[in-house]
């Protein structure tokens, strides 16, 4: 039986995600595969398109959102809540490391308090009325995409692998969990699908071969699209300006999964 205050926090909840038209959440089920990054240039090329975006970084344990994104204004508490910085771009953005006096520092925390931190970010974050709230999941099926699941009404999932096959045979446990919690799934994202030699244009499938439309065949999901390894996303990453890299493949992966929201 729940206390009250997990019925107060449930309502708060409620009501803050009621605002928010649509609410996507990015997986991957394994670590390494570009799951920040994809969440990142989703949310760009979205707030870029006219739409009022919010991007949850709920990856407790290894939040890099604000880095990619060149964040250092901490999150101020308002009228109605605690109010997120924004980028450049307008994203409203929250991450643990936006809170945390020391960033180098490992968070060493049970299953229990880390879901309990993602609850917290969506009961205390005055998101405010939002087109889009991309939620970036840590890796892995346990307490926080769980919780994500649980708590917030998903309109749906993009999930990202990258080239091997051991990489795909993990991120179909998170495709599974998604489908037995009934959350639809809108596509799969091939990240690192391959590289080009910027001398002569040639392409390379360093990581095996490019075959993210028939991974996504054979897990019965769509096909959103693949993003190859490029030396540009690590250079804007780094320097906090991943919010200005623009490629055609971007636009085909996101136009691809608006695609699948009603």
């Amino acid at each position: 039986m729940m206390d009250e205050k997990m019925v107060q926090q449930n309502q708060k909840i409620e009501e803050r995600m009621g605002k928010i038209k649509h609410k996507i959440a990015v997986a991957s089920g394994k670590g390494g595969v570009g799951k920040s990054l994809v969440s990142g240039l989703i949310a760009s090329y979205l707030a870029k398109s006219g739409f009022k975006v919010g991007l949850l970084d709920a990856d407790i344990t290894g939040p890099s959102i604000p880095k990619m994104f060149g964040i250092t204004e901490l999150p101020v508490q308002g009228d109605d809540g605690i109010v997120p910085p924004a980028t450049k771009e307008g994203i409203r953005v929250m991450s643990l490391s936006l809170v945390l006096h020391d960033n180098t520092s490992a968070v060493i925390w049970r299953g229990p308090m880390i879901a309990n931190a993602v609850r917290q970010f969506m009961s205390d974050i005055s998101w405010g009325e939002l087109d889009y709230l991309i939620v970036d999941l840590p890796p892995g099926t346990s307490d926080a995409p769980l919780t994500v699941m649980q708590s917030m009404n998903l309109e749906g999932m993009v999930v990202v692998t990258s080239p091997q096959q051991l990489a795909f045979e993990i991120v179909r446990k998170a495709i599974s969990m998604s489908k037995t919690m009934k959350i639809r799934i809108l596509g799969l994202v091939q990240n690192m699908a391959y590289a080009v030699c910027p001398k002569c244009g040639e392409k390379y499938e360093i990581f095996g071969k490019d075959e993210g439309e028939a991974l996504a065949k054979l897990a019965e999901v769509p096909f959103l699209g693949s993003i190859p390894l490029d030396h540009e996303i690590s250079k804007l990453a780094d320097n906090g300006e991943i919010g200005s890299y623009e490629r055609d493949y971007v636009k085909e992966i996101v136009d691809n999964m608006l695609k699948g929201i009603q």
